[in-house]
């Protein structure tokens, strides 16, 4: 693990979205040296089930972050920000494509301004998503071009959300000089995992000698990066001078699969009694995605640590203590 966390003692971090997944990991690894402020509706709820849910340090406070006033309320006296909110999850973003674009778009800029107003803000991450650089990227960096796929398709509705979030970001940076950075990250999965994905819910499925159901024929290809790693990265966007201003592809370029490859390796291995169907992909889907991480490399000194097999491994140690007997 990397020691990413020495430079944050004793500051108040704001972390919208910090109920969901990457949030209550990055809550978790500062939470007992600084003070954090939870902003999120609690739509999804990873925090509850978490050790330090009740740290004397974290504050909870339950809002949108469509109420823009709510957000300058909450986010008082805040040295750094994590937004972390966003409406995510193909299903999710099929069945809600106007409420995906106000969440992402309005609220980000919601988020922004607040955090301009305070005057002091030494630092604010925005997560985008890998899904900038459309159904097909290979090794794809920062500067490469963004997809945004067919008006019409809903899924390509979070595509242009977050995007429309990015250059938000970057103009506060230049217009204003608030100090932004974007994380774009890459199939990131590990325990705690709440929503959809797929890691979470084969495992899930493998542990249960349930049928695994992969959508499409399983040749889609993508690099899997476990949420240790994604953190790792969050933590040097917010302690490293190098970050403002700037946007990083975060993954694990090393740890690539086909979607029908990473159910072979999960049943192979849990030792599970699953068999693996296949059925039919409803929406449009991604044929490949893996980043080039070069510049998180060099600028930050970010490298993703946990291997394919390994993070399989944790992820299915986290979810069988949650539920034994799954």
């Amino acid at each position: 693990m990397m020691n990413t966390t020495n430079a944050l003692t004793g500051r108040h971090l704001f972390i919208t979205g910090g109920a969901g997944f990457i949030g209550s990991a990055v809550i978790g690894r500062l939470i007992e040296h600084n003070q954090v402020t939870v902003f999120d509706n609690f739509a999804r709820d990873s925090l509850s089930r978490k050790a330090f849910s009740r740290h004397p340090n974290l504050r909870i406070v339950h809002g949108d972050v469509l109420d823009a006033a709510a957000v300058k309320k909450a986010i008082r006296d805040a040295d750094y920000v994590v937004h972390a909110a966003g409406i995510a999850g193909i299903d999710t973003v099929t069945r809600n494509p106007v409420r995906t674009m106000r969440v992402n778009m309005i609220g980000s800029a919601n988020v922004l301004e607040a955090a301009a107003s305070l005057g002091k803000c030494r630092r604010i991450v925005c997560f985008s998503s890998s899904e900038v650089f459309g159904p097909r990227a290979f090794r794809s960096g920062e500067t490469a071009s963004a997809v945004l796929g067919a008006v019409g398709e809903p899924r390509w509705t979070y595509a242009v959300s977050k995007l429309a979030e990015e250059h938000l970001a970057f103009a506060y940076f230049k217009e204003f000089g608030l100090p932004t950075v974007t994380v774009r990250p890459f199939n990131v999965y590990g325990p705690g995992q709440v929503g959809e994905g797929a890691v979470k819910t084969i495992v899930q499925q493998a542990l249960a000698n349930r049928p695994i159901d992969i959508h499409g024929n399983g040749t889609q290809i993508r690099a899997w990066c476990y949420v240790d790693d994604m953190v790792d990265a969050v933590l040097l966007c917010l302690t490293r001078d190098e970050a403002i201003g700037e946007s990083f592809n975060i993954g694990n370029e090393r740890a690539v699969a086909t979607i029908r490859g990473l159910a072979e390796t999960v049943v192979r291995l849990l030792d599970s009694g699953s068999v693996i169907r296949f059925a039919e992909r409803k929406t449009s889907d991604i044929d490949l995605r893996i980043p080039k991480v070069d510049k998180a490399r060099s600028l930050l000194g970010f490298e993703a640590r946990i291997d394919l097999e390994e993070g399989i491994r944790r992820t299915a140690e986290g979810y069988a203590a949650e539920a034994p007997g799954i």
